[in-house]
């Protein structure tokens, strides 16, 4: 069954004081749905969630939401008139108020009052503790609380803001999955901002990537790892490298890795040269190959372990390997390429600022799991 358009970004530009920092934004989002505004910091990204939620002005474009304008140039409707929720990272509970007090905080007047906070508590497994006061409960629980505060008005829409960021990896990933079953349970539609792909994968349904203030993809997290649609939605999202290659035929491109043949046909001039993306996943340990590279790291993951390779023109891969497969940082050893699904770009002449940019990616990887 499809779902109405719930939220609709328009040509947006928005930012501070003459300042754009985000410029032709156009994203949409069904009702139902959890999408994720991803990217570094600096990005735009939460530029565009204060946009929507009306504190920041919009300098072009607009913002629909069920049919509604509710931001455009030269108008901007109240935050509060327009039935949206936001969760802050730091949760801005009321101190002296209780659990159950901070939660019916904004549907005062509600004629059931009781019986919906009840409710609440119960969604966001905190039945018990409706007595309790903020500082007596754990990090995880107060942000639970703020999300049931949030959910109270029943909003339209629901922005979280960084929700997760002040708690540790753990209960970070444990409390992403929880919240999404719990906006799915309630039919809540939501977008999320974050710069932990892990947390953006793991809790919505629509990803938005972000680079400098422009929307590279919207997408699902499916579709952003098997079909980027730029170098830099390439490397940000999992991890990989680019190598240098020239087009054989549609299917098929010539490496330093030998032939490389993919399920899918590129309409580029065959000869040209173009940047293949390899992922750890699409290099596996073949003892026996004719194929070798250098280990230059490696990193322990429990059941495999994560090689750092150099192949002989210097460039560099990852790879996967079973973590009974021991070797030692400068060994050589064998491999061998299984990308069914090759992702290729063609190559710009600027191999430096993939790279710089799959470097980044790469760390920013390593850092966020």
């Amino acid at each position: 069954m499809s779902h109405p358009l719930l939220l609709n970004l328009h040509n947006l530009a928005c930012g501070y004081e003459g300042q754009r920092v985000v410029q032709n934004l156009n994203l949409h989002l069904n009702t139902g749905d959890i999408g994720c505004l991803l990217g570094s910091s600096g990005c735009g990204k939460t530029t565009t969630l204060r946009a929507i939620a009306g504190f920041e002005p919009v300098h072009e474009g607009e913002i629909q939401l069920a049919g509604q304008t509710i931001s455009r140039a030269g108008f901007t409707l109240a935050p509060e008139k327009r039935r949206i929720g936001m969760v802050f990272q730091d949760y801005a509970l009321f101190p002296h108020l209780s659990v159950a007090e901070n939660i019916a905080f904004g549907i005062r007047k509600h004629p059931e009052l009781e019986r919906v906070v009840e409710d609440l508590l119960e969604l966001v497994n905190l039945k018990n503790l409706g007595k309790r006061f903020p500082h007596e409960l754990s990090g995880g629980q107060q942000q639970r609380v703020a999300l049931a505060r949030a959910l109270a008005p029943e909003p339209q829409l629901l922005l979280l803001d960084e929700p997760f960021s002040n708690l540790d990896g753990e209960l970070r990933r444990k409390l992403s999955h929880e919240v999404r079953d719990i906006l799915k349970a309630r039919g809540t539609s939501a977008i999320l901002v974050t710069h932990d792909q892990e947390e953006a994968f793991a809790v919505s349904d629509h990803v938005g990537v972000f680079k400098e203030g422009r929307l590279e993809q919207w997408d699902t997290p499916y579709n952003l790892y098997h079909e980027p649609l730029t170098p830099f939605v390439a490397s940000f999202i999992g991890q990989g490298y680019f190598i240098r290659g020239n087009l054989q035929s549609p299917e098929s491109v010539q490496t330093e890795l030998g032939t490389l043949r993919g399920n899918r046909a590129y309409t580029w001039p065959v000869g040209g040269a173009v940047d293949v993306l390899l992922r750890p996943d699409d290099i596996v340990y073949a003892p026996d190959s004719p194929l070798t590279a250098n280990i230059i790291g490696k990193t322990f993951l429990g059941a495999s372990t994560l090689y750092r390779l150099q192949l002989p023109t210097g460039a560099q891969l990852e790879s996967i390997f079973p973590s009974h497969a021991d070797h030692q940082v400068g060994a050589r050893v064998g491999i061998r390429v299984v990308a069914e699904h090759l992702v290729l770009f063609q190559a710009s002449g600027s191999t430096a600022a993939h790279l710089s940019s799959v470097e980044s990616g790469v760390r920013r990887h390593s850092v966020a799991s």
